[in-house]
């Protein structure tokens, strides 16, 4: 196949004046390169095209490719991770990874948690603060967790992120409203251990590649996988794959999660529990990061014995096979109405 490859790389973006923590979700270049090897020691074809402006740029100039391999993030908006499969769809060129109504749902955290709700898969109460009147509408208990409705790579989440009483909520809720520009997700904050686990493949072939622990040092941050905790993992957090009865759990929990939401060929569920020892769902990330060695999906399966060019390999089958089945099915239903 001949594969387009996408991506957003932060020394780009930083050439255009964007600060560091704007570009913390795009690739570093050595990802790229990773990525490409691994494509092509599956046996395709490799073409870099680059973030959505120059996708764009080259689907209106008549460039085609079998396949896109995409893991843009884009900037601007709730559908800014659809952007690149939105595209894609139009010009009739599938793609790897979620589709652009799952990319749109997971990134904003509450529509996402209203329908993992919906499904039945546990995730805390939240609310949503669009503005500073709607303090007034919250009424969980303290202590309190908040973020940015719709980042990712923790960005937003720091040691302020933890609120225990409406000054501090109404503080934090303030900070995050003016800095990311989009609402505040609020939920009680989860005491006990946290996970990510990794995802191959989509709707009923979806499994679990296990659950990585986060457990943060002493040098860490403290309680939080925030943003600075997580930009230096290696120095801060100690990456464990566990495998007792509540990682198990968590396993189970997260391919519900992924198959709720629609999600597929490969990515990571993020959970934690309470006090207690419940599971919360956390979030879902369908765009996962492809870093060998600093991304939780690769750690994972640095763990458990699967090598980063098989885990790409696994991930282009699972579209590779969807896809195939896909055009199956119309072909099979076009003979059908021919008949």
């Amino acid at each position: 196949m001949r594969i387009a490859l996408t991506y957003d790389l932060r020394e780009d973006y930083r050439a255009l004046g964007f600060a560091e923590h704007e570009v913390a979700e795009f690739d570093r270049r050595d990802t790229i390169d990773s990525l490409e090897d691994a494509i092509r020691a599956a046996g395709h074809e490799v073409v870099r095209v680059g973030h959505a402006q120059a996708l764009a740029a080259a689907l209106l100039a008549g460039e085609r490719w079998d396949l896109v391999f995409n893991i843009c993030e884009s900037l601007y908006g709730f559908g800014r991770e659809s952007l690149v499969p939105a595209l894609c769809e139009h010009f009739r060129i599938p793609t790897v990874f979620s589709d652009p109504l799952v990319c749109a749902l997971t990134l904003h955290k509450v529509m996402a948690k209203r329908v993992l709700r919906d499904q039945g898969v546990p995730t805390t109460d939240f609310r949503e603060v669009t503005c500073l009147a709607d303090l007034a509408r919250v009424d969980l208990p303290f202590p309190l967790f908040c973020k940015p409705v719709a980042e990712g790579s923790s960005k937003g989440v720091a040691l302020t992120s933890k609120v225990r009483n409406a000054t501090e909520l109404e503080r934090t809720c303030s900070d995050l409203l003016a800095r990311y520009r989009q609402p505040v997700l609020v939920e009680p904050f989860l005491a006990g251990r946290e996970f990510t686990v990794g995802i191959l493949g989509t709707g009923e072939k979806a499994r679990s590649l296990g659950a990585l622990e986060v457990v943060l040092k002493a040098s860490a941050e403290a309680e939080i996988y925030t943003y600075a905790n997580k930009e230096d993992c290696e120095i801060h957090v100690r990456y464990l794959v566990a495998r007792d009865e509540l990682a198990e759990r968590a396993c189970a929990i997260a391919v519900q999660a992924w198959r709720a939401l629609g999600c597929r060929d490969g990515g990571r569920v993020d959970l934690r529990a309470d006090g207690a020892g419940r599971l919360q769902v956390l979030e879902a990330n369908p765009l996962p990061g492809l870093h060998p060695e600093h991304s939780d999906l690769p750690i994972l399966c640095s763990q458990i014995g699967l090598p980063y060019r098989r885990l790409i390999a696994e991930i282009l089958e699972s579209a590779i096979a969807r896809i195939e089945a896909t055009r199956s099915l119309s072909c099979e239903v076009a003979g059908a109405c021919g008949s």
